[in-house]
Protein backbone atom coordinates (compact mmCIF):
# COMPACT_ATOMS: atom_id res chain seq x y z
CA UNK A 1 0.00 0.00 0.00
CA UNK A 2 2.92 2.18 0.67
CA UNK A 3 4.26 1.78 -2.34
CA UNK A 4 1.50 2.63 -3.97
CA UNK A 5 0.90 6.03 -2.76
CA UNK A 6 4.15 7.39 -3.08
CA UNK A 7 3.65 6.14 -7.14
CA UNK A 8 0.69 8.46 -6.79
CA UNK A 9 2.81 11.00 -4.87
CA UNK A 10 5.09 11.10 -7.64
CA UNK A 11 2.96 10.91 -10.23
CA UNK A 12 1.51 14.08 -8.94
CA UNK A 13 4.84 16.23 -8.94
CA UNK A 14 5.05 15.33 -12.66
CA UNK A 15 1.04 15.50 -13.53
CA UNK A 16 0.79 19.02 -11.93
CA UNK A 17 -2.53 20.00 -10.22
CA UNK A 18 -4.96 17.88 -11.71
CA UNK A 19 -3.10 14.86 -10.96
CA UNK A 20 -2.97 15.92 -7.43
CA UNK A 21 -6.25 16.07 -7.23
CA UNK A 22 -6.90 12.73 -8.75
CA UNK A 23 -4.73 11.98 -5.56
CA UNK A 24 -7.01 12.91 -2.87
CA UNK A 25 -9.62 11.23 -4.33
CA UNK A 26 -7.95 8.13 -4.40
CA UNK A 27 -6.60 8.98 -0.69
CA UNK A 28 -11.08 9.48 0.05
CA UNK A 29 -11.73 6.59 -1.65
CA UNK A 30 -9.23 4.41 0.26
CA UNK A 31 -10.39 5.99 3.23
CA UNK A 32 -14.62 5.06 2.48
CA UNK A 33 -13.57 1.47 1.29
CA UNK A 34 -11.84 0.48 4.44
CA UNK A 35 -14.34 1.95 6.50
CA UNK A 36 -17.29 -0.23 4.48
CA UNK A 37 -14.78 -2.92 4.99
CA UNK A 38 -14.78 -2.59 8.49
CA UNK A 39 -19.00 -2.00 8.61
CA UNK A 40 -19.89 -4.98 6.65
CA UNK A 41 -17.28 -7.03 8.65
CA UNK A 42 -18.87 -6.08 12.51
CA UNK A 43 -22.39 -5.91 11.37
CA UNK A 44 -22.21 -9.48 10.04
CA UNK A 45 -23.27 -8.26 6.16
CA UNK A 46 -23.86 -11.91 4.19
CA UNK A 47 -23.62 -13.89 7.24
CA UNK A 48 -27.11 -15.17 7.88
CA UNK A 49 -26.58 -19.07 8.28
CA UNK A 50 -28.41 -19.19 11.14
CA UNK A 51 -30.90 -16.89 10.59
CA UNK A 52 -31.88 -18.72 6.93
CA UNK A 53 -32.28 -21.81 9.40
CA UNK A 54 -34.59 -20.05 12.05
CA UNK A 55 -36.97 -18.86 8.89
CA UNK A 56 -37.43 -22.29 7.53
CA UNK A 57 -38.18 -23.83 10.89
CA UNK A 58 -40.56 -21.05 11.62
CA UNK A 59 -42.13 -22.19 7.69
CA UNK A 60 -42.07 -25.37 8.91
CA UNK A 61 -44.11 -25.18 12.00
CA UNK A 62 -41.48 -25.29 14.41
CA UNK A 63 -41.71 -22.35 16.01
CA UNK A 64 -40.07 -23.05 19.66
CA UNK A 65 -37.40 -24.68 17.21
CA UNK A 66 -37.57 -20.78 15.45
CA UNK A 67 -37.36 -18.59 18.41
CA UNK A 68 -34.36 -20.87 20.05
CA UNK A 69 -32.21 -20.61 16.99
CA UNK A 70 -32.64 -17.21 16.34
CA UNK A 71 -31.48 -15.99 19.33
CA UNK A 72 -28.05 -17.80 18.12
CA UNK A 73 -27.82 -15.54 15.06
CA UNK A 74 -25.28 -12.89 15.14
CA UNK A 75 -26.93 -11.33 11.57
CA UNK A 76 -27.83 -7.44 12.07
CA UNK A 77 -31.35 -8.89 10.74
CA UNK A 78 -31.83 -10.86 13.39
CA UNK A 79 -33.97 -8.63 15.81
CA UNK A 80 -36.00 -7.80 12.96
CA UNK A 81 -37.03 -11.47 12.13
CA UNK A 82 -37.62 -11.80 15.41
CA UNK A 83 -40.23 -8.58 15.89
CA UNK A 84 -41.60 -10.25 12.58
CA UNK A 85 -42.36 -13.12 14.47
CA UNK A 86 -44.66 -11.65 17.26
CA UNK A 87 -46.44 -9.34 14.36
CA UNK A 88 -49.92 -9.86 12.99
CA UNK A 89 -50.02 -11.79 9.63
CA UNK A 90 -49.82 -9.04 6.72
CA UNK A 91 -48.28 -6.33 8.92
CA UNK A 92 -45.14 -6.67 7.01
CA UNK A 93 -44.64 -2.72 5.64
CA UNK A 94 -43.21 -1.12 8.72
CA UNK A 95 -40.65 -3.71 9.01
CA UNK A 96 -40.20 -3.83 6.10
CA UNK A 97 -39.32 0.45 5.97
CA UNK A 98 -37.09 -0.74 8.99
CA UNK A 99 -35.30 -3.75 6.55
CA UNK A 100 -35.14 -0.55 4.35
CA UNK A 101 -33.35 1.70 6.85
CA UNK A 102 -30.77 -0.39 7.66
CA UNK A 103 -30.11 -0.82 4.08
CA UNK A 104 -30.00 2.72 3.48
CA UNK A 105 -27.89 3.00 6.56
CA UNK A 106 -25.25 0.35 5.41
CA UNK A 107 -25.11 2.12 1.63
CA UNK A 108 -23.79 5.50 2.63
CA UNK A 109 -20.62 5.94 1.06
CA UNK A 110 -21.80 4.44 -2.31
CA UNK A 111 -22.53 7.42 -4.08
CA UNK A 112 -19.11 8.68 -3.27
CA UNK A 113 -17.61 5.81 -4.75
CA UNK A 114 -20.17 5.88 -7.46
CA UNK A 115 -19.03 9.80 -8.38
CA UNK A 116 -15.19 8.83 -8.26
CA UNK A 117 -15.86 6.37 -10.64
CA UNK A 118 -17.37 8.47 -13.01
CA UNK A 119 -15.70 11.53 -12.75
CA UNK A 120 -11.46 10.23 -12.32
CA UNK A 121 -11.17 8.98 -15.85
CA UNK A 122 -12.89 12.53 -17.10
CA UNK A 123 -10.87 14.47 -14.58
CA UNK A 124 -7.51 12.41 -16.32
CA UNK A 125 -8.65 13.21 -19.73
CA UNK A 126 -9.03 17.01 -18.92
CA UNK A 127 -5.19 16.60 -17.56
CA UNK A 128 -4.53 15.17 -20.61
CA UNK A 129 -6.06 17.96 -22.66
CA UNK A 130 -4.16 20.47 -20.72
CA UNK A 131 -0.98 18.75 -21.29
CA UNK A 132 -1.35 18.43 -24.64
CA UNK A 133 -2.32 21.75 -25.43
CA UNK A 134 1.52 22.85 -23.03
CA UNK A 135 3.48 19.87 -25.29
CA UNK A 136 2.46 21.86 -28.29
CA UNK A 137 2.94 25.42 -27.43
CA UNK A 138 7.00 24.54 -25.87
CA UNK A 139 6.85 22.74 -30.23
CA UNK A 140 5.31 26.27 -31.06
CA UNK A 141 7.63 28.43 -29.25
CA UNK A 142 10.80 26.28 -29.93
CA UNK A 143 10.44 27.59 -34.01
CA UNK A 144 12.62 26.11 -36.09
CA UNK A 145 14.97 24.14 -33.40
CA UNK A 146 12.74 21.61 -32.57
CA UNK A 147 13.18 18.63 -30.43
CA UNK A 148 11.24 15.61 -30.75
CA UNK A 149 12.06 15.18 -27.54
CA UNK A 150 10.26 18.00 -26.05
CA UNK A 151 6.85 17.02 -27.86
CA UNK A 152 7.67 13.29 -26.30
CA UNK A 153 8.02 14.14 -22.97
CA UNK A 154 5.05 16.91 -22.93
CA UNK A 155 2.87 13.97 -24.01
CA UNK A 156 4.05 11.01 -21.62
CA UNK A 157 3.70 13.39 -18.74
CA UNK A 158 0.22 14.62 -20.02
CA UNK A 159 -0.58 11.27 -20.51
CA UNK A 160 0.21 10.40 -17.11
CA UNK A 161 -3.43 11.96 -15.80
CA UNK A 162 -5.59 9.61 -17.73
CA UNK A 163 -3.54 6.84 -16.36
CA UNK A 164 -3.93 8.04 -12.84
CA UNK A 165 -7.80 9.05 -13.39
CA UNK A 166 -8.10 5.00 -14.45
CA UNK A 167 -5.98 3.66 -11.48
CA UNK A 168 -8.57 5.83 -9.23
CA UNK A 169 -11.93 4.93 -10.97
CA UNK A 170 -11.58 1.28 -11.81
CA UNK A 171 -10.74 0.11 -7.83
CA UNK A 172 -13.49 2.04 -7.20
CA UNK A 173 -16.07 0.96 -9.38
CA UNK A 174 -15.24 -2.59 -8.69
CA UNK A 175 -15.13 -2.60 -5.10
CA UNK A 176 -18.66 -0.25 -5.83
CA UNK A 177 -19.94 -3.40 -7.36
CA UNK A 178 -18.89 -5.91 -4.63
CA UNK A 179 -20.61 -3.80 -2.14
CA UNK A 180 -23.97 -3.27 -4.19
CA UNK A 181 -24.17 -6.53 -4.69
CA UNK A 182 -23.64 -7.79 -0.91
CA UNK A 183 -26.55 -5.42 0.17
CA UNK A 184 -28.87 -6.25 -2.94
CA UNK A 185 -27.96 -10.12 -1.59
CA UNK A 186 -29.60 -9.24 2.20
CA UNK A 187 -32.20 -6.74 0.90
CA UNK A 188 -33.38 -10.10 -1.08
CA UNK A 189 -32.90 -13.07 2.01
CA UNK A 190 -34.79 -9.94 4.11
CA UNK A 191 -37.20 -9.94 1.98
CA UNK A 192 -37.68 -13.65 1.58
CA UNK A 193 -37.42 -14.10 5.69
CA UNK A 194 -40.44 -11.17 6.25
CA UNK A 195 -42.64 -12.85 3.22
CA UNK A 196 -42.20 -16.40 4.90
CA UNK A 197 -42.92 -15.52 8.24
CA UNK A 198 -45.54 -12.94 7.89
CA UNK A 199 -47.58 -14.52 5.25
CA UNK A 200 -47.90 -18.05 5.88
CA UNK A 201 -47.96 -21.07 3.07
CA UNK A 202 -51.60 -21.69 4.02
CA UNK A 203 -52.61 -17.80 2.77
CA UNK A 204 -50.20 -17.71 0.36
CA UNK A 205 -52.09 -21.01 -1.09
CA UNK A 206 -55.81 -19.28 -1.18
CA UNK A 207 -54.50 -16.30 -2.80
CA UNK A 208 -53.24 -18.47 -5.70
CA UNK A 209 -56.12 -20.31 -5.32
CA UNK A 210 -58.15 -17.17 -5.46
CA UNK A 211 -56.01 -15.50 -8.45
CA UNK A 212 -56.39 -18.72 -10.77
CA UNK A 213 -60.08 -18.72 -9.95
Amino acid sequence: MSGYLEKLIEAAQLGGPVVMILVAMSVVTLTVVLFKLWQFHAVGVGRHKILSRAVAEWDAGQQHDARQMLMRSRSYLAPLVGRAFDAPNGADNRLRAEAEAQFSALERGFRLLDTVAQIAPLLGLFGTVLGMIEAFQALQQAGAQVDPSILAGGIWVALLTTAVGLIVAMPASALLSWFEGRIEADRVLADHALMTVLVPQTAAAGVSHAEAA
